[in-house]
């Protein structure tokens, strides 16, 4: 079994200048958990409502599960409503200047995804004018994508790692080969996307420690409509885990 991950009561200490994920509850230990790709509101609630650190919102045009900006107020106060330490995540590619107005804080997301080419200096340019806290995704194929993830060390506050599928940003239900992995440290906390179900949980978490799940796909019967109780079962399996 991997030695355990910080508590809240004994954080990591982070990199300077970044914002730590913050847990819920308070006690709970890594890993995290987010849920991507909501996009009805009672779903948002029933899955905040069981304890979830963060919930994700599309905001990519082209995904099967993207979210119109006019749903987007209302799904995210369904999930604060159920749970108020449950961060809102808005997940876009490669925001234009002219798209940030809607993009900043108020809308009800607390943390923006950035799922494109977004460089390190563009990262930076973003988080000064939006000044909310920047997690930024990319698709991992090889070490030498692992190195450009450590580029962003210090410029946003979270990675999040998914597996490379051409011509797709994400929720593709690919898995990173897991060895790729293997001592991967980041100066920051990470999460890990691809394929993340309640049976993959254990396999996983006995090889590497992210400090985050990020699931979606792998328990949907459609994009975008979760199955509850799938959600269910990998809330047990990460709570199962952080028991051990």
């Amino acid at each position: 079994m991997p030695e355990a991950r910080p508590t809240a009561d004994q954080p990591a200490s982070p990199a300077p200048n970044l914002v730590p994920i913050p847990p819920h509850p308070p006690q709970a230990r890594a890993p995290w958990l987010k849920i991507c790709g909501l996009r009805q509101n009672d779903q948002a609630a029933a899955v905040a409502a069981m304890g979830i650190q963060a919930l994700g919102v599309i905001g990519v045009a082209s995904s099967p599960r993207w979210l119109a900006p006019a749903l987007r107020p209302a799904l995210f106060a369904a999930m604060a409503a159920a749970n108020p330490a449950c961060l809102g995540v808005l997940v876009v590619a490669d925001p234009l200047d002219g798209e940030l107005d809607g993009l900043e804080t108020g809308q009800g997301h607390q943390v923006l995804q950035l799922h494109g080419q977004e460089s390190p200096q563009r990262c930076a340019e973003l988080k000064r004018r939006l000044g909310l806290p920047l997690w930024k995704a990319l698709r991992i194929r090889s070490g030498a994508d692992l190195e450009l993830a450590l580029a962003y060390g210090g410029v946003v506050d979270g990675l999040l790692l998914d597996a490379w599928v051409a011509d797709q940003l994400g929720g593709t239900g690919q898995a990173i080969p897991i060895e790729l992995l293997a001592g991967f440290r980041p100066s920051l906390p990470w999460w890990l996307a691809g394929g993340i179900s309640p049976e993959r949980v254990g396999p996983i978490l006995e090889q590497i420690q992210p400090d985050g799940l990020d699931a979606s796909s792998a328990l949907e019967r459609a994009p975008g409509d979760k199955i509850l109780g799938r959600v269910v079962e990998l809330v047990a399996a990460v709570e199962a885990w952080r028991q051990d």
